[in-house]
């Protein structure tokens, strides 16, 4: 199934909402699309929304920052753009944050690890709108 959302800069605390939603049948969330199109800005406020306190970052340079909010869930919030394969990505042991229990994943550029998203998927990408003031999210799920 696909989905695409319009929507205002002033809207995107309700798209963050929806996207939460989805946090009960989804457990990966793989986020593609241009530079500034919204992937860090999204993240940042699911995770905010799930309680996590604290600064939130993004893991351009350390390739994976760990959340935690005060029910013990994980989040885990990946930037790949510097990795270039699948064998990179599980030699630093990244894959075995794959899947675990009561944790969720977000992943910035995506692309390069596609062979271990297997199951509990949600592609999420993102772009510009002609109108500046306004992003596109496609959502695909698996």
């Amino acid at each position: 199934m696909v989905k695409e959302i319009v929507y205002s800069l002033q809207e995107h605390d309700a798209v963050v909402q929806e996207l939460k939603k989805l946090m009960g049948e989804y457990q990966i969330f793989a986020c593609s699309g241009p530079l500034g199109a919204g992937k860090t800005t999204t993240i940042k406020s699911l995770l905010r929304s799930c309680g996590v306190t604290g600064p939130i970052t993004s893991p351009t340079f350390t390739y994976v920052n760990e959340y935690e909010n005060n029910q013990g869930e994980r989040f885990y919030h990946f930037d790949l753009y510097r990795i270039t394969s699948v064998e990179e990505f599980q030699s630093q042991g990244f894959d075995e944050y794959l899947y675990q229990g009561n944790s969720w994943v977000f992943i910035e550029w995506p692309e390069v690890i596609a062979p271990l998203l297997t199951h509990s998927v949600c592609y999420l990408s993102f772009d510009y709108h002609e109108d500046p003031d306004k992003r596109i999210i496609k959502l695909a799920y698996t």
